[in-house]
């Protein structure tokens, strides 16, 4: 993982809502950059690999112009279609490595997080930014392995 030390300049991060129809999603997505996201996610579980790349592309043109990345959820096939600015990977999508081949050093890659030894390992992978699954307990995703809530240290 890269770690030189610069501030993260993707403070809010929009993942999308795979239930929602094309119209609402677009609208969030509207609502969420006007409001300040700085990156946004499509996520995608359900559908075919068209209605992903229809709905990436839907995404792609409210990005335009506005700096907010997009990043594909999980397929470096979907993301490599749309030419979007990053992949987010799980850890039973694609090795890191072979995704970070296929995108190339100028794409953004990210990884989800889910125990303390996967954190470890991180920072010899190729990828620009982690996440951590799952800060606090959500009814959006029930497969986590641990909720990593929040601490703060004083220094």
């Amino acid at each position: 993982m890269n770690t030189e030390k610069t501030l993260n300049p993707y403070r809010l991060y929009l993942v999308t809502d795979d239930q929602q129809d094309l119209d609402t999603l677009k609208n969030v997505v509207s609502e969420a950059v006007a409001g300040g996201v700085t990156m946004v996610q499509v996520r995608e579980k359900q559908g075919d690999v068209m209605a992903f790349i229809e709905r990436a592309k839907a995404v792609k043109a409210i990005l335009a112009g506005t700096g907010v990345p997009l990043i594909i959820n999980d397929r470096v096939d979907v993301a490599l279609a749309v030419d979007a600015d990053g992949v987010h990977l799980g850890q039973s999508d694609m090795p890191a490595e072979i995704a970070r081949d296929l995108i190339g050093p100028d794409k953004l890659l990210g990884l989800s997080i889910e125990t303390e030894a996967q954190l470890e390992e991180a920072d010899s992978l190729p990828v620009d930014y982690l996440g951590l699954s799952a800060i606090f307990a959500t009814p959006t995703k029930t497969n986590i392995n641990k909720e990593w809530g929040v601490r703060r240290e004083v220094v």
